[in-house]
């Protein structure tokens, strides 16, 4: 049985990290399986939290309009008739069987600090999405978030990478402008921001509340 969101809190507070590595081991290729032959549960998880403010800023009518794929989205997926694609489904650095230019709108929220090559998962998100379409990511913040300038992650141990919106810094964060500029050709970044909507910070060592996330749109240009 998939282990609940709230349960698993706690289990990430009191075990060390290379015990959750171990452990993330055995539940994957479980959860695979089931995941693969019976419906993935629903969750509210970091993009649920960004849903009331994309309806404010007209995020969904401007950028979700036709087909779209959301990569990693966990059960919590961006909008209704959107598809979902996480680790049942394939490794999100290749999306291997996905055709390039066959969505209108590519989303990943909180799966890039994932992916052991940030930059060719970029690329192969980008190779998906038509000419004219968006690709849109939504990822943690350094210091929002992890609230830590090097890894592990006291979160997710599986993290690979932190990021901040438009620097590099030595030896784990990486700046999402700058990575956007040396995987992508033939964009225009609608915005590139930082969110953090009803954010509250409990201290260095707790996790925060709201958004801690930053968040860019890019157009694929003909």
């Amino acid at each position: 049985m998939h282990l609940t969101s709230s349960f698993k809190k706690i289990i990430k507070r009191l075990t060390p990290n290379f015990f959750l590595k171990a452990m993330m081991k055995f539940e994957y290729p479980v959860l695979k399986i089931l995941y693969k032959y019976f419906s993935r549960p629903v969750t509210q998880l970091e993009t649920a939290k960004a849903k009331t403010r994309r309806f404010n800023e007209k995020f969904f009518s401007k950028y979700c309009n036709g087909s779209g794929l959301d990569i990693g989205y966990g059960g919590d997926i961006l909008i209704n008739g959107c598809r979902g694609f996480d680790f049942e489904h394939g490794d999100a650095q290749y999306l291997k069987g996905l055709k390039a230019e066959s969505f209108d709108y590519v989303y990943s929220g909180h799966t890039l600090e994932h992916m052991v090559d940030e930059s060719l998962a970029l690329k192969n998100w980008w190779r998906v999405v038509k000419s004219g379409g968006y690709l849109i990511l939504y990822i943690p913040h350094r210091d929002l978030y992890e609230k830590r300038k090097s890894l592990p992650s006291q979160w997710n141990p599986d993290h690979k990478h932190l990021f901040l919106l438009d620097k590099d810094e030595e030896p784990d964060t990486v700046g999402v402008v700058p990575l956007i500029a040396k995987s992508l050709i033939g964009y225009e970044i609608e915005y590139a921001k930082v969110c953090d909507e009803g954010y509250v910070s409990h201290g260095p060592n707790s996790h925060s509340d709201g958004e801690y996330s930053i968040e860019v749109v890019l157009k694929k240009m003909g």
